[in-house]
């Protein structure tokens, strides 16, 4: 996977793709006997350095008719893909082998010397057939281990060797018309429907329904290869054995391509093709964190109702039964959360960036629980590329609506109603969070055009990024500024003395509280989190988004929890400055997060190589523990505020 996926990726990286039914990508595409097959390549990538570099940028063959891009969407070029054609070209259910492709230029100093860096980063050619990716399988130790796309060589005793000859096996399935497919055929799909017709109606077809690739090396004779045209057959047969190597690369030498493929019937149905994929691996994982989360939410929920109940409900039930003498003598011996009463509303240290940062809180929290819904019921399925991204892009837009809306109100309720600087308030929200993330790319995509990557997004790219932040979500977010400006302020319960309470000495520093409440947050998703690493920098394929959508809510549920007992705790020893404590409170867990992705980096990505890989890998991480900062802040603070608004609402104190 590449990099810049991630930017947009953390947006919702609490989130572990859920297990929803998907739909597949794309319609079947009904191929007739003999028809034209054509792979397509992507970037080459390695777990290795986290840096996808495009596949031509290797000696290998071009197609006839020169390199063209695929099309993409925005968030395939954001991932770092680039999807391009190839000289690989099958005929439907045609066996070939011996094929050959083409002969290299003899190998220069500067590519001998690149092919072996290559080769040493662990390099792997990603090929594309109808959609889906190339698959490997290798046995190691009585097991089956699959991999999608092959290594571009192998070293061996200090020799470096090439895989050259590709041997493919494409699985087919006859098509079976149905008249589902038929009512789904419109627009750009019209073309791959069959059409009844009188005659042409039984025309065999198949689809795609698998992929598979060998890799080999293998010698050629070169007097064999110098008079063959690309596609020609080469003349002595090819033993491909994938436990042997003898193309050693070698400077000056050039290098022959060639290949075979076979056809072969399946009983794989098209929906079914990409399980092969997305083989369902440690569900009982899944559902061990999700107990262990249901576990811990139980036990705050038990704290929250035992202050409801206990404290709040004794306290002020005993308080109305006195008669008005008593309620003078009483109040003279209050104790704990009723002595603030005149300064728990008093306005916050920096009230405009709390209203900033929670406003873009819930413009973040809004586009992970919108994104990993739509992926749970399966709208954004992996075999539609970039969708994912896509759509948290295009949700984060829509959304700053929501941020302007609640930064303007809350703005306004801190000021008792007043308009002043709502204007100012709005544009900052719309400039904060994405003014960050611009800082960060653009500091990683310096990094990476500067080693030539695909990661690095193209400058047409960059210049769409700012266009949809400076003509969607500013003007979005101004507006929903404008609707908060004009709703009426939420207003508060008691009145504020004019001199601030003095607050006593605590036994405990406050920020320890603060700082330790993240961990309840964290316990609840870190073992999701592995997965989401995993999915992120590992290249696996992430889909699990129905466990993801659940964690998520669960995480909600936590960070509320926290932070109203957190505030509670605050108020009953008369410490009235709960606003920023109860943000911190669970947005915490941002602290734990980042440490998990240091230990990460450092125990299970240990082959991250070069000072460059590990800047991007902690650079996204800084950005991902950010958005996470300011999802989970927002929930533990809008869930104290409407507790401390319920606690002093429900007293009658003059």
């Amino acid at each position: 996977m590449g990099h810049v996926e991630i930017w947009v990726l953390t947006m919702c990286v609490i989130f572990q793709f859920g297990y929803g039914f998907y739909l597949p990508g794309s319609y079947p595409h009904k191929y007739v006997v003999g028809g034209p097959l054509s792979v397509k390549v992507n970037s080459l990538t390695s777990i290795d350095t986290e840096m996808p570099f495009s596949y031509y940028s290797l000696p290998f063959c071009k197609p006839k008719e020169g390199v063209k891009d695929s099309a993409e969407n925005l968030g395939e070029l954001l991932m770092g893909d680039r999807i391009e054609n190839s000289p690989y070209k099958f005929k439907m259910y045609v066996n070939e082998s011996e094929i050959f492709l083409c002969q290299s230029k003899k190998v220069s100093a500067d590519d001998f010397k690149l092919l072996k860096k290559r080769i040493d980063e662990m390099y792997q050619v990603n090929l594309i057939l109808d959609n889906l990716p190339a698959i490997r399988y290798t046995k190691k130790e009585g097991f089956m281990l699959r991999w999608t796309g092959y290594p571009v060589g192998v070293k061996v005793q200090n020799l470096y060797y090439l895989f050259n000859h590709l041997k493919f096996k494409v699985l087919i399935h006859k098509y079976e018309e149905t008249s589902v497919a038929r009512v789904m055929g419109t627009g750009d799909a019209v073309e791959v429907m069959p059409t009844v017709t009188k005659e042409g109606s039984d025309m065999p077809g198949h689809m795609v329904v698998g992929f598979e690739v060998v890799p080999c090396s293998v010698v050629h004779d070169g007097n064999l290869v110098n008079k063959l045209k690309m596609y020609e057959k080469y003349q002595s047969p090819i033993k491909c054995d994938p436990n042997a190597v003898s193309m050693p690369i070698k400077e000056g030498e050039p290098i022959v391509f060639t290949y075979e493929v076979a056809f072969e019937e399946s009983d794989i149905k098209w929906p079914s093709r990409w399980d092969a994929y997305l083989k369902m691996e440690g569900s009982k994982v899944h559902w061990f964190s999700i107990l262990n989360s249901l576990m811990v939410i139980t036990f705050l929920a038990g704290i929250v109702l035992v202050i409801f109940l206990r404290t709040v409900r004794r306290d002020l039930t005993r308080y109305e039964e006195l008669d008005k003498e008593s309620q003078v003598q009483m109040n003279e011996e209050l104790s704990g959360w009723k002595l603030v009463v005149g300064d728990v509303f008093r306005a916050p240290s920096n009230p405009a960036l709390l209203c900033i940062l929670i406003g873009d809180g819930v413009q973040i929290l809004g586009m992970a629980i919108v994104t990993i819904l739509f992926a749970a019921l399966g709208f954004m399925s992996p075999a539609s590329r970039g969708t994912l991204i896509t759509g948290m892009l295009f949700f984060y837009l829509i959304l700053g609506i929501a941020a302007g809306y609640v930064a303007v109100r809350l703005w306004r309720t801190i000021g008792c109603g007043d308009h002043k600087g709502w204007i100012s308030v709005a544009w900052k929200a719309a400039c904060f969070f994405p003014g960050i993330a611009f800082l960060i790319l653009t500091i990683l995509n310096f990094l990476l055009w500067g080693s030539h990557s695909t990661g690095a997004i193209p400058f047409a790219v960059f210049v769409i990024l700012l266009l949809l932040w400076f003509c969607i979500s500013v003007p979005l977010t101004l507006v929903g500024g404008y609707f908060g400006a004009k709703a009426h302020h939420i207003e508060y319960p008691v009145r504020t003395n004019q001199i601030p309470r003095e607050i006593p000495a605590q036994k405990y520093p406050s920020w320890l509280l603060v700082l330790g409440s993240g961990t309840l947050p964290f316990g609840t998703l870190f073992i999701e989190l592995f997965f989401i690493m995993s999915s992120i920098w590992m290249g696996r394929v992430y889909y699990v988004f129905g466990f993801l959508f659940i964690v998520l809510i669960l995480l909600v549920v936590v960070c509320a929890e926290v932070s109203l007992v957190l505030t509670y705790m605050h108020l009953c020893v008369e410490d009235w400055k709960w606003w920023w404590k109860s943000f911190f409170a669970s947005g915490s867990v941002a602290i734990y997060i980042f440490l998990y992705s240091i230990n990460y980096l450092i125990f299970d990505l240990k082959s991250l190589s070069g000072p460059v890989s590990a800047t991007l890998y902690l650079g996204y991480s800084l950005f991902m523990v950010l958005a996470v900062m300011l999802a989970t802040g927002t929930v533990g603070f809008l869930s104290s505020f409407w507790f401390v608004h319920y606690l002093f609402a429900s007293v009658k104190l003059d």
